[in-house]
């Protein structure tokens, strides 16, 4: 929508990056404040920032979204990732802005196996989790027409590699490789996400969508060995190395729980016009991003 301001906070992160540069090649004026600019711990500060610019749009990127940070600081996490999409909801109910909230599949019930739509239970088994749970329910009581797109695993940003392409650099270095086998969700590339919030922002759209690759829940090993493979394709790999299958429970680098079995189903995403790639398409995408951006040697 040339012309068409928008306002994105977390424009430095790894969808945000994304989420900026696509509004701009389409044609948006994007306003993307720095923290220091804006501290999301600042309601007032958040409030004023959606209330001074003028924005018909304000996309939220910004989220604590380390577990392990969220358990150690449960306040800094609640005030960022619960009250201050809040803040930003209510100033947009005063400005008329239409309002994106990203959240996540860590907000669901993931005891059980199999795809969850958006109404399925919500249970979650983190500090982060209960934030951005709560933000969810916080945005849609100050603003019923807001836009909440629940991503996982997202990748495809090379200057912000995931683990999807930290697996394929350390491979690339002859590094030992692992992943856990036993933890199921999808990938997002962040370009879908952008282009899902480019299609939607024009609609009527609102409440929960899942954004996410179409397909059969995938573990993160799976993920890993879907890039090791594509890199042994493209000759970037002279063979298929050894990639070792951790299990959750020996995961001992880890202090907070993760949910197993929080993979998304985006049928509503989709029915809404936003066509989504398969698991193996996603990986494909974002692999041949990272070695076209040859970022592999920093």
């Amino acid at each position: 929508m040339p012309g068409m301001k928008m306002l994105v906070f977390g424009g430095t992160g790894r969808t945000g990056q994304v989420v900026c540069r696509t509004a701009k090649t389409a044609g948006w004026q994007v306003c993307a404040p720095a923290h220091a600019d804006c501290p999301l711990e600042d309601t007032d500060a958040v409030s004023d920032a959606v209330l001074q610019s003028d924005a018909d749009a304000v996309v939220n990127c910004a989220a604590i979204s380390g577990l392990e940070a969220c358990l150690d600081d449960p306040l800094h996490a609640h005030l960022v990732n619960a009250v201050a999409p809040a803040a930003m909801a209510l100033a947009c109910r005063h400005t008329g802005a239409r309002f994106v909230h990203l959240s996540t599949d860590y907000v669901l019930d993931g005891r059980r196996a199999g795809l969850k739509n958006e109404s399925a239970k919500c249970k979650p088994a983190s500090v982060y989790g209960e934030s951005k749970r709560e933000g969810e329910m916080q945005v849609t009581e100050a603003l019923p027409t807001a836009l909440i797109l629940r991503v996982s695993w997202v990748c495809g940003n090379p200057a912000k590699p995931s683990f999807v392409e930290s697996t394929l650099i350390k491979a690339l270095r002859g590094e030992p490789l692992a992943a856990i086998a036993d933890k199921y969700s999808l990938p997002t590339d962040a370009e879908d996400i952008a282009r899902a919030i480019m299609a939607l922002l024009p609609t009527a759209a609102c409440g929960v969508y899942h954004v996410c690759a179409t397909g059969e829940p995938a573990s993160w090993h799976t993920c890993a060995r879907l890039a090791l493979e594509y890199a042994v394709e493209a000759h970037a790999l002279p063979a298929m190395p050894e990639l070792a299958p951790q299990l959750l429970k020996n995961a001992t680098f880890f202090r907070e729980v993760r949910p197993p079995h929080t993979a998304m189903d985006n049928a509503a995403l989709q029915a809404a016009g936003v066509p989504m790639p398969t698991v193996q398409e996603t990986i494909r995408r974002v692999c041949r991003r990272l070695l076209k951006n040859n970022l592999l040697l920093n």
